[in-house]
C-alpha cells in the first residue's frame, strides 16, 4: 500500500481496506470494518474546514489522523484526500493477543478490537500517532489473501448524515461491531 492508494475517495479507501491487516509495532489483525468520511459531509470533522484538531486530514493522504471520541476513547483514521479519512472501527486480531488482552483487561478476542475505541487501547494507539506516516513503523499492512465479501449500511454513533451507507465490513464477521444485514458483494 502506497499513497496512491489513499490519495482516493475515502468511501472507496475504506471499502478496499476491508481484509487488509494492520500491524502496529507488532499488534495487529484484519481489518474487519470501516467507515468512510467525506469533507462536504456533515459528519465529518473536515466539514467547517482546518482547526488545530482535524489539520491532519488536510495533509498528505497516508497519514494517521487520531483523536478522542466523547472524551474517552482514541480513534484511528487513515487520511486519504484533503478532509477525508477512514475510520478504523474493528479489527480480527491475529497477532499480539496476550498483549492485547492485557491492554484491555479481558481475553474474549471478539471483544478485544470490537470498535474503535476498543481497536486503539488494544493496539496501544494515543495521540502520539496522530500525523505519522501509514508507510513505516509503527504500521505495516498486507493485502488480503483473497478478495473478501463486503457487506455496507449505514455508519452509527454519528447524529447527523446517518443515511450514508458509508460502513463497510467483512462479511459473516464476529468481530465487528455492530452486526451488518444483508449478504456481502465481492469486492471489486
Amino acid at each position: 500500500m502506497d499513497q496512491q492508494f489513499f490519495d482516493r475517495n475515502s468511501i472507496e479507501v475504506a471499502r478496499d481496506l476491508i481484509g487488509v491487516e494492520l500491524d502496529v509495532s507488532g499488534l495487529g489483525g484484519i481489518i474487519v470494518e470501516t467507515e468512510a468520511y467525506e469533507p462536504d459531509d456533515p459528519a465529518s470533522h473536515s466539514f467547517r474546514g482546518p482547526t488545530p484538531r482535524n489539520s491532519v486530514m488536510f495533509g498528505a493522504p497516508g497519514h494517521a489522523y487520531v483523536y478522542r471520541s466523547y472524551g474517552i476513547h482514541w480513534c484511528l483514521n487513515f487520511v486519504c484526500r484533503p478532509g477525508s479519512a477512514v475510520l478504523v472501527r474493528a479489527l480480527q486480531p491475529v497477532r499480539g493477543l496476550a498483549e492485547m488482552e492485557k491492554r484491555r483487561g479481558r481475553a474474549d478476542p471478539l471483544l478485544l478490537c470490537a470498535g474503535p475505541g476498543r481497536v486503539c487501547q488494544a493496539l496501544g494507539i494515543t495521540i502520539e500517532h496522530n500525523g505519522l506516516s501509514l508507510f513505516g513503523p509503527p504500521f505495516a499492512f498486507s493485502p488480503p489473501q483473497v478478495p473478501p465479501l463486503i457487506v455496507t449500511g449505514r455508519r452509527i454513533g454519528i447524529s447527523q448524515a446517518v443515511d450514508q451507507p458509508w460502513r463497510f465490513g467483512l462479511s459473516g464477521s464476529p468481530y465487528v461491531s455492530k452486526r451488518f444485514v444483508g449478504r456481502g458483494v465481492p469486492a471489486p
